[in-house]
């Protein structure tokens, strides 16, 4: 179990890596952009997807990291305030809700990138991208994170990591 966990915190913070470059790299194409469009007075045709496939990319792709790391946007006022086991509780039931939707997500995001990929299609702009390349990032962001969410729920199952990330030293004082 731990050679598990250990591989997909690896995974998970090369993914994290991989959307700060994507980011990185849709801000130099905006740069060029302004550039190229305001001060030489050329039109732009691939910018704006390349930036916006960039972004959404970064988005499912570091998403596992964010779990990992639990940077998401976390509303924690009920697990402080719920005794060990009720906290337990609730953490399993929200990884496997979590879990759940995240594996019919990957699913269902794999099927519509292989449409995508099997039929050829291309984005309606001028630059006529090929959109399996872009919609690609959905079935490995997605994938990477139903790793991740089963590592979470190895470690609150087995007692690796306290619920919610929040041990006895993060409790509320009365």
């Amino acid at each position: 179990m731990d050679a598990y966990i250990r591989a997909v915190a690896f995974l998970s913070r090369v993914a994290g890596l991989a959307a700060a470059l994507l980011i990185g790299f849709a801000v130099l194409v905006i740069c060029q952009m302004v550039v190229e469009r305001y001060l030489l007075n050329m039109t732009t045709i691939w910018q704006i997807d390349v930036v916006t496939y960039c972004i959404v990319g970064a988005t499912f792709i570091g998403s596992a990291y964010v779990l990992m790391t639990r940077g998401h946007v976390n509303v924690d006022v009920l697990p402080l305030y719920l005794g060990a086991r009720a906290r337990y509780w609730l953490a399993l039931v929200t990884i496997i809700i979590g879990f759940a939707f995240v594996v019919v997500l990957f699913l269902l995001c794999t099927a519509y990138w292989y449409e995508a990929w099997s039929k050829n299609w291309h984005s309606d702009t001028v630059w006529r991208a090929p959109l399996w390349v872009p919609y690609f990032s959905m079935p490995i962001g997605l994938g990477l994170l139903v790793l991740q969410y089963a590592a979470e729920l190895i470690c609150l199952v087995t007692g690796r990591a306290p619920p919610f990330g929040l041990g006895e030293d993060r409790m509320p004082h009365a």
